[in-house]
């Protein structure tokens, strides 16, 4: 089986999408025309199997894309959306209807959170929230009605690492599927259908893009997810334009040495911050202060660039201070860029039901990009002094 660096490099380059170039080409097209009622016929046949039908359906430039794909990520087809959250939601819609149960991890993104309160409860679906370390005793909670256990691991903002494989084995004990919000692993980091995962989404958007200009969100399934993914994010109404996929096919050529130097870059600047006095602890997943580090020690192949940190105490004006005058550190909501991003993150408990969360000051959402490390700490170091003279 070829390395990551290979795969990355290689998939999706059949010729029959390249036609003999290097890359794929941008191919628009929403009307797809024909010569003959034979010859329209048989594109209808095939039309859910890579074959020119109708624009929404795709074109070699979205048929190449989506073999990438599965071939780094694993699976048997990919779907794409036009952010990440559409896929997420996509997917919840594609396997879940009226009377079901859905188990979501307590971490979750904040807009999967709100899409469960306020769509999925409208549709008389329910969700109960879980604790993100629950593993095997994620029994307790499974009913008769649970459909999908859904999954992010490492949890947004606060970084718990869960057991995917206990998780999944006992879902399918119970007939569930299990959906994983994959974009901290990027396919790469974490192989999702070698733990048992059946839907693999991610916000392409980050590091697959990598350059922070396109939303494309990808949901790569097993054998007998796929055909249910497929047909139902079709009927949903889900596409991407091809000069999007474009710009997420280049992405992925370099994503495997993008990652590399934003692993290095983060664990250079987390040693750092884990020697400062203003801090409490650093929730890298490489650090025995994260919760859950076995289990990414165990199943993950390495890291990134997104991490986060708690002070030890520390206020609104404070963190204010602090954020207000970086250099190299902008903020923002997204990550997965080559730019270093940094965010306060507030309300914390806000956001969760089924665990609390208690910490000593503020937690502090890096995302180190491809500045020198050097650099960053300096930034880093002038922010703290910044943050105590406010204090």
């Amino acid at each position: 089986m070829s390395k990551t660096s290979t795969k990355v490099v290689s998939a999706g380059r059949s010729k029959k999408w390249t036609k003999g170039v290097v890359n794929p080409s941008v191919m628009r097209a929403s009307t797809v025309v024909f010569e003959s009622v034979d010859e329209m016929k048989k594109a209808t046949r095939k039309r859910a199997q890579q074959t020119l039908f109708y624009g929404r359906r795709g074109t070699d430039t979205s048929f190449a894309f989506q073999e990438a794909m599965t071939q780094v990520e694993g699976g048997s087809g990919c779907a794409l959306y036009p952010c990440g959250t559409a896929a997420i939601t996509s997917a919840l819609l594609s396997f879940l209807k009226t009377g079901d149960h859905l188990l979501m991890v307590d971490t979750a993104y904040e807009p999967t959170r709100d899409f469960c309160n306020n769509m999925l409860a409208g549709l008389g679906i329910e969700t109960t929230y879980y604790d993100p370390l629950i593993g095997a005793d994620i029994e307790s909670l499974m009913r008769p009605n649970t459909r999908v256990v859904f999954t992010e691991s490492p949890g947004s903002n606060t970084m718990e690492i869960q057991d995917v494989p206990a998780i999944s084995e006992v879902a399918h004990r119970h007939n569930a599927i299990v959906m994983l919000d994959n974009t901290w692993g990027s396919g790469v980091l974490f192989d999702p259908f070698a733990h048992g995962v059946d839907i693999s989404i991610q916000a392409a958007t980050k590091y697959i893009v990598g350059h922070s200009d396109v939303m494309i969100g990808t949901a790569t399934a097993t054998e007998a997810c796929w055909p249910t993914l497929r047909e139902n994010s079709y009927l949903l109404g889900q596409c991407t334009s091809p000069d999007d996929i474009y710009l997420a096919m280049r992405g992925l050529r370099t994503l495997d040495v993008r990652l590399k130097q934003h692993e290095a870059n983060a664990l250079k600047v987390a040693q750092w911050l884990e020697t400062r006095p203003e801090v409490d602890h650093v929730r890298h997943p490489a650090f025995e202060t994260c919760p859950g580090h076995e289990i990414w020690k165990r199943d993950f192949t390495g890291c990134n660039g997104l991490f986060s940190f708690v002070l030890n105490k520390g206020h609104e004006a404070a963190t204010t201070a602090m954020l207000d005058g970086m250099k190299h550190f902008s903020m923002g909501y997204s990550w997965g860029g080559f730019e270093s991003l940094i965010l306060a993150v507030n309300g914390i408990q806000r956001l969760r039901t089924a665990t609390q969360w208690s910490a000593a000051g503020p937690l502090i959402r890096l995302h180190i990009g491809l500045e020198d490390a050097d650099d960053l700490i300096a930034d880093l170091e002038s922010g703290l002094e910044r943050f105590n003279a406010a204090l």
